[in-house]
């Protein structure tokens, strides 16, 4: 074996990977004893899985128990696979995260896959393959889109991501350099990441304390390629960083985070809107999106790469042509700031003002909690096998809030609040 391997230096510095873990545990989780947790990632985030894993149970964790994905076992389904695999997925593995949700447990998600890992592939496959594991996600997935119980995504960084980011440095320096930009976003480089975390999350619930007092009736984005009124949902309510899950934990669901968001009304968005950065989903990158929306729905799509990728996301089912998140992000959001494009929502979409395809969150309703889905469907929440969140923001984009009697007033200006 090449000596090298031992003496070679971790281009993940150990110390700031163990405080992301335990930020992940207290403040994204806010894990408690006797709780179980589900934990997924990629097998490259192993150190990572380890680190939270011993935090879990330093926290009072009942079990803690990981699924991992791993790259080449996935590309080997599409290179191997018989055609028919492509429209099945795992539904007993996700039965049975649903009745763990069922019995308490919490949900962490580390990010860090290769996002361009499909790119090669049939994306006819690639898009039935999504549909089948959304179908058979949703018992599991109803769960956290409901705020059932306290969840929360982070991120390690992966070396088939770091080259994508960083493709004109060898990987080790990749990895190291997307290892500082994720400490940073994630305010594990503060002296004391957890205070730090506590201070953002009193500015972020100022933000969305304002425009819960404001109670406007629709947002309308202007900038170029786009003149969108979103109409936001009977008794809609705006959220931001921590928020208490139905079974009483506040949890931060996304570290990082930066946006406030609530829940647009499914039949009143209208006019056309552009992206201000492209979208990877699922292993294809889909640019410079375009779409025109009549009565809440997209009636036209296109993009200049990723098109049909992105028909076919938007024939998922009814509700995958109609909003369920409108979100709110300062251009100069330290993300935004460090002109990285990470390839990854978790990070571009606390970069910019986004909306979100398909499923809405139950807890951006008044009194949410307590809501039936037929409820939340009559005050305009929209319901859908997906939650593709894109970005529409940048420093060339206004944003007015248009109250009930048709009055305007400044929200945001040339990408900052006003």
């Amino acid at each position: 074996m090449n000596a090298s391997l031992h003496t070679a230096i971790d281009p993940v510095d150990p110390a700031r990977l163990d405080k992301l873990a335990e930020v992940a545990v207290k403040v994204g989780l806010q894990l408690q004893k006797g709780q179980d947790l589900v934990l997924t990632a990629p097998i490259a985030a192993l150190p990572l899985v380890r680190l939270i894993t011993r935090h879990a149970y330093m926290a009072g964790a009942g079990i803690v128990t990981t699924f991992y994905a791993d790259e080449e076992t996935t590309l080997a389904r599409y290179a191997h696979a018989p055609d028919e695999s492509f429209d099945r997925a795992s539904g007993w593995l996700y039965d049975g995260m649903a009745k763990a949700f069922e019995g308490g447990a919490a949900r962490l998600a580390i990010a860090g896959d290769n996002p361009m890992l499909l790119a090669g592939q049939d994306p006819a496959k690639v898009a039935r393959a999504n549909k089948a594991n959304s179908i058979a996600y949703k018992p599991a997935l109803e769960h956290i889109s409901n705020f059932d119980i306290n969840w929360n995504i982070c991120s390690y960084p992966n070396p088939s991501w770091a080259k994508l980011v960083f493709p004109d440095v060898p990987v080790a320096e990749a990895v190291a350099k997307l290892a500082e930009a994720i400490f940073a976003a994630s305010r594990v480089n503060e002296a004391d990441p957890i205070a730090a975390w506590a201070a953002h999350n009193a500015e972020l619930r100022k933000r969305s304390g304002w425009l819960n007092g404001e109670r406007f009736s629709a947002l309308h984005f202007t900038g170029p390629g786009t003149d969108l009124a979103v109409g936001l949902a009977d008794g809609h309510e705006w959220h931001g960083g921590a928020s208490t899950a139905k079974n009483g934990v506040t949890c931060n669901p996304n570290i990082p985070t930066e946006e406030v968001f609530t829940t647009p009304h499914a039949l009143r968005v209208d006019g056309h809107v552009s992206s201000t950065k492209p979208l990877s989903h699922q292993g294809t990158l889909i640019d410079n999106i375009q779409v025109r929306f009549e009565g809440g729905r997209i009636v036209e799509a296109k993009a200049s790469k990723g098109e049909e990728v992105l028909v076919k996301v938007l024939d998922t089912d009814e509700g995958a042509r109609r909003l369920g998140e409108v979100a709110l992000v300062p251009h100069s959001s330290p993300i935004s700031a460090s002109g990285v494009l990470f390839y990854n929502t978790l990070f571009d979409e606390n970069a910019s003002c986004h909306i979100a395809l398909g499923q809405c969150y139950s807890k951006c309703f008044l009194d949410g909690a307590s809501l039936t889905p037929e409820q939340i469907k009559a005050q305009g929440g929209n319901a859908s096998l997906i939650h593709i969140d894109w970005m529409i923001g940048s420093d060339k984009v206004d944003i007015d809030g248009i109250r009930a009697d048709g009055a305007k007033v400044p929200v945001m200006r040339k990408g900052e609040w006003a």
